[in-house]
């Protein structure tokens, strides 16, 4: 699972939070810090072979970033790898990503364990090698 905040998106805490949790489920988890770029995010999940990417993001890039690293993920190849995250994305935009191919996006407060699960459960049954 790779967690990482794209663009000028200074608050990291949740992103924090988040990898720890993950880690605590059992994940083996990479976090690359602050002012990521797409391209730096996909490279980093190609080179660790990662199931997963976790987008945190909380300055209303969204639509920006996520089409940036869906559009990334293609070009390099990374088909079956989930691309999820959270942070304040409004509903309507939520279901337009979605749409665009991004899975669950989770709002600040949810549970962790449910984190944990959703991305569990994606990646048995997409990525069962």
């Amino acid at each position: 699972m790779l967690v990482a905040k794209v663009g000028l998106d200074g608050h990291d805490r949740g992103a924090k939070v988040i990898a720890a949790a993950l880690r605590d489920a059992g994940m083996e988890v990479i976090y690359t810090g602050l002012r990521q770029t797409p391209e730096m995010v996909v490279n980093a999940a190609l080179q660790e072979d990662v199931d997963a990417i976790g987008i945190s993001i909380l300055s209303g890039a969204h639509m920006t970033v996520f089409p940036k690293i869906i559009a990334q993920m293609e070009e390099k190849g990374l088909k079956d790898v989930l691309l999820t995250g959270g942070g304040i994305i409004p509903e309507s935009d939520m279901a337009e990503l979605k749409q665009m191919g991004v899975g669950e996006l989770f709002p600040p407060g949810t549970n962790t364990q449910d984190i944990a699960a959703y991305i569990t459960d994606w990646v048995t049954k997409h990525r069962n090698f």
